[in-house]
């Protein structure tokens, strides 16, 4: 049998399939997998470099279902292709415990790269992974030694370029020549409400051109059509963009090309006629003809072969360049230089800010981690994430480990995430605070896959002070702190900025929030002041200092802990013993033993007042019923930033006053 005969087999097998499992779940979205089976089948069969034997093999070639409604596409192909994707988790799609969930989960399905669902999402993940790659290989490879080689394929839908992160993300592949990247443009000119015509008229082929990308158009249902487009696409210096004109429902009689294909499960009728249609025996559920069925057996052999002579050329490459070895596997394993977390405390002396702490901070750990990519939306002075070793990424220059990601929040989020999700890469990057609500929908999947992304987050409150209330976050840091799987660090000075970093660079589960200041800081003098040591950082929240017997408890993050420290001195002058609490981060508290919150909150003392430049919302948990937050609980104003602490309340005064009424009863 001819491949041109091979290809329609497996192709009618996924379109099979996906109408069976759709249909017993009565859930789902059947119209993809069946317009883009003949892409999918093309590029899996001839062109995917992959073993199934390996699922996280380095070297293989990255796929991203960006259009995840369609994942009974992703899931017939694993099955098909030798994944260990049996029938029973086919059976069992969108169903509790199932390895087949609604949209692709990369934390629950072995072979699939990345969680998508929320649309541009796994295009801008694509990007990132194609950016990890020529990184890696132009800093590894050596003299015809490719140890880092592979493409990075990605299936879009119409969703996916209507998504403004899809003008982000792909504005700067084609500026920075990802040329390793080639999207597959599922055209079917159908969404939810009908034709796309009624809210989508872009010259996607000019688009593209005009992000310096290279475009073909196709019928996305001939082989010999995707054969060539893929072949071409390989060749290009630039990221190439896939055209495919394909017929949404391809095969349903009654549905092919109308809006009832893209998310409604075929009724029983329509997927024996589409059966019919397509030449699958109408009873037979999740049929494989017996030719497709050979495909996994063939690719499992294929698969190891290429791992296998991946593994010879690594040691090699060992052999001939030892200390290049050494890097890229610090690199994949995630481990660091010796000298790394030994970062050297600031004096106590003077004032800095924690963003300039923070920047200091990279200028020594950066060339001790060769895995550590930097970048800004724009803000690098201001963000102080550039450090001093740092050369800037660029198509003279792809060596550099410093991105210049241009006014893209949400595109470096989604960016960032694909850059972890590649391996070899620790991504960190930097945006004002408030300009994270930008990019909170990357950040919120950063969090479900608990990748390693580090957010530099500067101009943390109002006290950035003149530029208003349209870049003061207010409600952010309660935000944050609500969202599972993030870890939000606010230190209070440049030591507890040292700790944040370290505690970043060994969060390995799950992305990491550095919540640092514009206005300048003390630096404090633990020893002299009696201050608890900044090492305390890592447990979240901590005793920093306290009077014997102390009655009342004053505890706050950030530079608010220096109101605190104030506060304690104004009620020590009127008799008041206090403890007060700094709390860098809640997530790292809650993470402690019982008795250790006991004791630093401990029950006896129910007079406690919390205060931070930010919603009061999350700080009751922690000073109880009965207790005083001093917060802010509106938006800001536009003024130095001393005046707008005292015109708001966020004093030493108001707290010394919320301690004194509760200890009245008031």
């Amino acid at each position: 049998m001819d491949n041109t005969m091979i290809y329609k087999e497996l192709a009618n097998a996924i379109r099979g399939i996906s109408i069976d499992g759709i249909g017993l779940a009565k859930s789902g979205h059947p119209g993809l997998p069946l317009g883009m089976a003949d892409v999918a089948t093309v590029l899996w069969a001839k062109y995917l470099k992959h073993n199934p034997n390996n699922p996280n093999w380095y070297d293989r070639d990255r796929f991203v279902l960006s259009a995840g409604h369609g994942s009974m596409l992703i899931y017939s192909l694993l099955h098909l292709f030798g994944y260990d994707m049996p029938v029973e988790e086919l059976r069992n799609f969108r169903q509790w415990g199932s390895d087949t969930p609604g949209h692709p989960e990369n934390f629950i399905t072995e072979g699939v790269e990345t969680t998508t669902g929320p649309l541009g999402q796994g295009l801008a993940n694509g990007v990132g992974m194609a950016l990890a790659e020529v990184s890696l290989a132009t800093r590894f490879n050596k003299n015809g030694h490719n140890i880092t080689n592979h493409y990075t394929y990605v299936i879009a839908g119409d969703g996916d370029l209507q998504e403004g992160i899809s003008h982000e993300v792909c504005s700067f592949a084609g500026h920075n020549q990802l040329g390793k990247l080639i999207v597959f443009y599922d055209n079917n000119n159908i969404s939810i409400d009908g034709k796309t015509d009624l809210s989508y008229s872009d010259n996607t082929k000019l688009r593209f051109n005009s992000y310096h990308w290279d475009v073909f158009q196709i019928d996305g249902h001939h082989t010999k059509s995707i054969e060539n487009a893929i072949e071409q696409a390989q060749k290009t210096p630039k990221p190439s963009l896939i055209i495919c004109d394909t017929k949404i429902g391809y095969g349903s009689p009654n549905r092919e090309g109308t809006s009832k294909a893209h998310g409604e499960p075929f009724p029983e009728e329509e997927i024996k006629l589409t059966k019919e249609a397509l030449g699958i025996p109408v009873d037979a559920q999740f049929y494989v003809s017996e030719e497709a069925g050979k495909i996994a057996e063939k690719t499992l052999i294929k698969g190891a072969d290429l791992e296998k002579q991946w593994r010879e050329h690594f040691k090699n490459y060992q052999l001939k360049y030892p200390e290049l070895a050494t890097q890229f596997k610090m690199c994949l394993d995630g481990k660091f230089g010796n000298k790394n977390l030994d970062i050297p405390e600031f004096p106590p002396e003077g004032e800095m800010a924690t963003r300039t702490a923070s920047g200091t901070v990279l200028n020594y750990i950066e060339p001790h981690i060769p895995s550590l990519i930097g970048g800004s939306a724009d803000l690098t002075p201001s963000n102080n994430t550039l450090a001093k070793t740092q050369i800037a990424f660029s198509t003279k220059n792809q060596k550099g480990r410093y991105i210049h990601y241009g006014v893209r929040e949400h595109g470096m989020g989604g960016i960032m995430n694909g850059m972890a999700l590649h391996g070899g890469v620790i991504p960190y990057a930097g945006t004002f605070f408030v300009f994270s609500d930008y990019m909170r929908p990357a950040m919120r999947m950063a969090a479900l896959m608990r990748l390693q992304c580090i957010y530099v987050l500067t101009h943390d409150s109002i006290g950035l002070g003149e530029d208003g209330p349209t870049h003061q976050p207010v409600a952010h840091l309660t935000s944050f702190r609500a969202m599972p799987n993030i870890l939000v660090l606010r230190p209070m000075d440049a030591n507890e900025t040292v700790m944040c970093w370290k505690v970043a660079l060994e969060q390995k589960k799950g992305p990491t929030c550095l919540v640092l200041t514009r206005q300048k800081l003390p630096v404090y003098d633990r020893k002299k002041l009696e201050y608890a040591s900044a090492e305390n950082t890592k447990k979240g929240a901590y005793v920093l200092t306290e009077d014997k017997d102390f009655s009342a408890i004053v505890m706050s993050s950030g530079s608010e802990v220096e109101i605190a420290l104030q506060a304690k001195e104004n009620l020590n002058q009127k008799g008041i013993k206090v403890r007060v609490v700094s709390v860098p981060s809640f997530e790292l508290f809650e993470q402690q033993s019982n008795s250790y919150k006991r004791e630093i909150l401990p029950t006896a003392i129910r007079v406690r007042s919390a205060v931070e430049a930010g919603a009061s919302l999350c700080w009751w948990k922690y000073v109880g019923s009965g207790g005083k937050v001093i917060g802010l609980d509106r938006f800001g104003g536009s003024a130095p930033y001393k005046t707008l602490y005292d015109k708001f309340g966020i004093t030493a005064k108001a707290v010394t006053s919320s301690i004194i009424q509760q200890r009245k009863g008031v």
